[in-house]
């Protein structure tokens, strides 16, 4: 006669409870000891400290990697705004000329059906701000678009250092 495994948390129309024999030996159900339980604990804690920090920096790196690249496909709609109309929107009209034909200062005559850009809104920095638009730019001929960084507020350093179109390559 062939017993099957003897664990309560099996039992069931083919399953044995503890305590049936077995060719003279009392079976029992095999699980974790606490020491074992608390070695594996203590792996991923190890593993999770020295993880964690590299993580948590490098979330900051993607957030100003991510204003970078909207800045550039800002810069990609402009200059086909500029292809289409001769010229580039004003400060007033900003960004969402971009999306939407402005309907105040210079009008552009040929503002392409869909706006520049895929979305139909003009997106937020990574940080939730929105993007600042100059033009005529002060560091560029055409225009400056900046991103105020983490904080929110012009200059700053590390995580609230300013992305600025002019200065990519640097920031």
């Amino acid at each position: 006669m062939k017993l099957t495994t003897a664990c309560p948390l099996f039992l069931g129309s083919e399953r044995e409870s503890v305590g049936e024999y077995a060719h003279g030996r009392i079976e029992r159900c095999r699980g974790f000891t606490l020491i074992e339980l608390m070695v594996v604990i203590a792996i991923l804690g190890i593993l999770a400290a020295l993880v964690a920090p590299s993580i948590i920096g490098r979330k900051e790196d993607a957030m100003r990697a991510a204003a970078k690249t909207q800045i550039k496909n800002f810069e990609q709609a402009l200059k086909l705004f500029y292809v289409d109309n001769g010229f580039y929107p004003s400060t007033e009209q900003g960004l969402a000329a971009l999306v939407e034909k402005p309907s105040i200062g210079r009008i552009p005559p040929r503002w392409r059906e869909g706006g520049y850009l895929e979305s139909r809104s003009v997106p937020k920095d990574p940080w939730g701000n929105p993007y600042v638009y100059i033009s005529p730019g002060v560091h560029s001929r055409d225009f400056d678009i900046i991103s105020y960084g983490a904080d929110g507020q012009e200059g700053g350093e590390g995580k609230d250092a300013d992305v600025q179109s002019w200065a990519l390559e640097e920031n």
